[in-house]
């Protein structure tokens, strides 16, 4: 395993964790970074783009397939066949093609026209799913978009849906969809300080904290989701490299250990062994 990072690739369930905190052989640095600017945030793919670079590397069953499933909308009930179609393009998206990403956007097209808040923040919270995931920062953006777009329909029908709420700040957060950062932060610790108890907001502003290089708050954020959650491995994942980041080498190696015990992927293991040799 190289020095300069750690990826740790785990499944339980559909659960995919990546932790990428060491880019530099040097001690961080503690401050948090500047605020993101509009003069440095990535410009937007349009969705035609989106499609139009995904449908290049298809062969032509595939294209041909793709092109009968969206000319499949004739007449009669519209409304009724554009959804069943939206449902077969996410289905085909995801599963015979593996993009999940396309097939979440679809899912989210069926979802406005069914306008079901189930259904919205189903897809929405997909597409928020691989945001998080995504290395590329333009397809992170167009993810956060249309996630938020899917979160802000649900909110018309439930106005009192936190869920909803700290969605929408995760997009701001991560999916450099504003020059403000800060307005996600807010938003999710507005939630978190109104109910302590959501983990999925408390989880975020860990995330959050990591971020900024707010290690020391990031920390508490991971310890209050494990207080509650004991085997929620991705914070504990975060927490031992937290502290790693903090130099306080016993807590780390105390949280890769604990780790262990719910990973069973054999390559996984191997580099959480590594890493706490490396600090022991």
């Amino acid at each position: 395993m190289r020095k300069q990072q750690l990826v740790l690739v785990l499944t339980s369930v559909l659960l995919l964790v990546v932790i990428c905190f060491f880019g530099n052989t040097v001690a961080p640095n503690k401050s948090a970074p500047p605020p993101a600017s509009a003069a440095n945030m990535p410009a937007a793919l349009s969705t035609p783009d989106i499609l139009s670079k995904y449908k290049s590397g298809l062969n032509a069953q595939q294209l041909q397939t793709l092109t009968q499933l969206e000319n499949a909308v004739v007449r009669g009930d519209v409304h009724e066949q554009q959804l069943h179609v939206y449902h077969q393009l996410a289905s085909y998206w995801s599963d015979s093609l593996r993009y999940p990403e396309i097939g979440a956007y679809y899912s989210g097209e069926a979802a406005k026209l069914e306008n079901s808040e189930k259904n919205l923040t189903f897809a929405a919270r997909l597409l928020l799913d691989r945001m998080m995931s995504d290395t590329d920062a333009l397809m992170r953006k167009w993810e956060a978009t249309q996630a938020k777009e899917l979160f802000d329909k649900a909110l018309v029908i439930n106005p009192n849906n936190d869920s909803s709420k700290v969605g929408i700040g995760v997009c701001y957060m991560f999916g450099e969809i504003s020059d403000n950062p800060m307005q996600g932060i807010l938003a999710v610790k507005e939630i978190a300080d109104k109910d302590p108890g959501n983990l999925y907001a408390q989880m975020m502003l860990g995330l959050g904290g990591v971020q900024s290089g707010q290690y020391d708050k990031a920390a508490e954020r991971f310890l209050t989701v494990i207080k509650k959650q004991p085997d929620n491995i991705e914070a504990i994942l975060n927490l031992a490299a937290v502290y790693e980041r903090l130099d306080n080498k016993a807590e780390a190696v105390k949280w890769y250990k604990k780790s262990l015990k719910f990973i069973q992927l054999p390559q996984a293991r191997k580099d959480i062994g590594e890493r706490i040799k490396s600090l022991q």
